[in-house]
């Protein structure tokens, strides 16, 4: 199998530009979501949507005349990591702002989330007891759990906004979901000038 194939970058006559250009026009992408994988959690894409006028989740696939998947209708991008922590999206952050445009980001955490049953100090005990590894230098300790949402929230806003990596015109939100009504309470911001 030639899995070349399947790589953008890998075509004959490959034009980055052009295939970035392609890739603005397939996805209407406007706002990145982060949140956590708790399985009670999916709904927030979804509650994001709503909440931000003309936002579409989960959107519809678009197929060409040969029936290939090709593009899509959502605006709604989600990132999914543990607790929501916007540490882990940076990166995503990027790729899509470069891929796509981006104008919202938008970091959710989740009441009764799993980051709120540990310390970053009881993480890093927990490693060096049981896998015999040091993470004391690995992650900033406010980014590994969650001691209270707003504060957290608001580390998070500021990590994005202050990441070269964040587009300057983006305007970043960061939301606490409720798992038992759905809904969501802004609880930082951080508009574009």
């Amino acid at each position: 199998m030639d899995l070349t194939a399947y790589a953008f970058s890998s075509q004959p006559g490959f034009v980055e530009t052009e295939t970035r250009e392609l890739f603005k026009t397939a996805v209407a992408l406007r706002t990145i979501v982060i949140y956590c994988y708790d399985p009670r959690a999916v709904k927030i894409p979804n509650a994001v949507a709503n909440a931000i006028p003309g936002e579409v989740f989960p959107g519809e696939i678009v197929r060409d005349t040969a029936g290939k998947k090709v593009a899509s209708t959502t605006t709604v991008f989600p990132v999914v990591v543990a607790g929501g922590r916007a540490v882990d999206a940076l990166r995503s952050i990027t790729v899509a702002q470069h891929l796509f445009g981006v104008e919202n980001i938008v970091v959710v955490h989740h009441t009764y989330c799993g980051a709120t049953s540990f310390t970053p100090q009881g993480l890093i005990d927990a490693f060096r007891r049981e896998q015999g590894v040091d993470i004391s230098t690995l992650y900033d300790a406010r980014s590994v759990a969650i001691r209270d949402y707003e504060s957290s929230l608001e580390h998070d806003v500021r990590i994005i906004r202050n990441s070269p990596g964040t587009p300057r015109r983006a305007n970043i939100y960061g939301y606490l979901f409720d798992i038992d009504t759905e809904g969501l309470t802004l609880i930082a911001q951080d508009l574009a000038a």
